[in-house]
């Protein structure tokens, strides 16, 4: 039973309808009909998890993703979130909680979403992951799937205006199972694990079936593709900066 879930997604797929977002899906049978398994993708938008989600639905299957704390915390957004049994991640807290209760949704035959790189990559390209995916999979003894989504930036992303126009194209794409056996290096996996989601994110790139109007409108493609996204450097630069940001803010927090 999904009384929660069920519903949000007959009003994610109106939603579709109506403003035209032509998803385009490959790749989704090596999403497992049943039984365990993670999604790791690359991160472009704020509405990633739900096209990723969306990916999977041939498979019939749903998609308990990791998210922020603060979205459980938030009186509108929270009800939802633990209702469709989305996994929340206190990155100031207890971190570890996260991981031990995706091993435990893995081994009861649950299928996890998350992003590697643990935010949004503001120049477009994916960046050093993380190795939770892959310790969740190997602990769980579960396939770890690699993905990738493009386009989403175009309608809500990080530092950008949201922009709800109509028949934006949007791509997932999944490729087979990283292969890994229990005893296999987390690090060395994640690395097996980030290489396929960079080919992928660049396949669909290259795939893409619309390029910018003009020089004000490349801001979503990566500056090494000739788009106006910042470069690596610089999204790197800014992402640090936000990371200290959030860190002196809640330093401050915990001295009232």
């Amino acid at each position: 039973m999904e009384p929660v879930y069920r519903p949000v997604i007959a009003f994610a797929l109106g939603v579709l309808k109506t403003m035209d977002w032509r998803v385009t899906v490959s790749g989704a049978e090596h999403v497992p009909r049943e039984g365990g398994a993670v999604i790791a993708t690359n991160h472009v938008g704020y509405l990633d998890f739900v096209f990723v989600g969306y990916g999977a639905r041939s498979q019939k299957r749903l998609v308990r993703f990791l998210a922020k704390k603060e979205a459980f915390d938030h009186r509108i957004s929270g009800p939802l979130m633990r209702g469709m049994k989305h996994i929340p991640v206190d990155r100031f807290g207890q971190a570890g909680r996260a991981l031990t209760l995706s091993i435990e949704a893995l081994r009861r035959g649950e299928i996890i979403g998350m992003f590697p790189e643990g935010t949004i990559s503001r120049s477009f390209v994916p960046r050093e992951g993380k190795t939770g995916a892959a310790r969740m999979a190997l602990e769980a003894g579960v396939p770890l799937i690699p993905g990738a989504v493009w386009g989403t930036q175009r309608i809500l992303t990080k530092g950008r205006p949201k922009n709800f126009r109509r028949h934006i194209p949007i791509s997932v794409a999944f490729a087979p199972p990283v292969p890994h056996d229990p005893d296999d290096d987390p690090a060395l996996v994640t690395k097996k694990l980030m290489t396929t989601i960079e080919d992928l994110t660049a396949r669909l790139q290259e795939t893409y079936p619309e390029r910018p109007r003009d020089e004000a409108d490349s801001w979503w493609l990566p500056a090494h593709l000739g788009g106006g996204a910042p470069s690596i450097a610089e999204a790197d630069a800014l992402a640090e900066r936000e990371r200290a940001e959030r860190a002196a803010r809640r330093a401050r927090e915990q001295d009232r």
